[in-house]
């Protein structure tokens, strides 16, 4: 059961990542022609700079569950990679547990940010004047998508209690063996 509930997340987790892609992809394509026209002397489109800022924070709260499920996420280590496997499984399920409560902390603390811009109407102070509830909806909704991924590998594992399962979705593929 956890190895299907962790599967469809993992495919749900790379369908967002392709998703991220092609934005960061026409961001890209965006810029270069902002950059040209202004080059060549014909004006500027306007608002490369912002679009990809919302576009760089809905990637990096958005990502951050594609990473935890890759095994992606930067880890040191030195002492784990000294004890045997009930350390080491010990030291996974405590990584996930502190991860886990952090994002829910993050997450938490992202909402009454959105809400005060609702509440407020604010808009961003540029020529787009964008509504800034929208990258920040967005931003915000990556938090709780990173959140709800980290508590299912943590719930998954407390129960599920299978040392393989745990060191092939959490362990990191480190290059040096014990």
């Amino acid at each position: 059961m956890a190895d299907r509930i962790l599967g469809a997340l993992r495919r749900a987790n790379r369908a967002v990542a392709l998703l991220l892609g092609i934005a960061l992809i026409l961001t890209v394509g965006f810029i270069l022609t902002d950059v040209t026209l202004r080059g060549l002397g014909a004006g500027s489109l306007g608002g490369s700079d912002e679009l990809s800022g919302y576009v760089m924070a809905a990637v990096a709260s958005w990502g951050l569950a594609f990473a935890l499920l890759e095994r992606a996420h930067v880890r040191i280590d030195v002492v784990r990679l000294k004890l045997r496997d009930t350390g080491r499984a010990a030291m996974d399920v405590l990584a996930m547990i502190v991860t886990n409560g952090v994002v829910l902390l993050v997450a938490f603390q992202c909402w009454p940010v959105l809400q005060k811009t609702i509440e407020r109407g604010s808009r961003a102070n540029t020529p787009l004047e964008t509504p800034l509830w929208i990258p920040q909806g967005i931003w915000f909704a990556g938090w709780l998508w990173f959140a709800f991924s980290a508590t299912v590998v943590t719930l998954s594992f407390l129960l599920a209690g299978r040392r393989a399962a745990l060191d092939d979705t959490i362990g990191i593929g480190s290059e040096v063996e014990p």
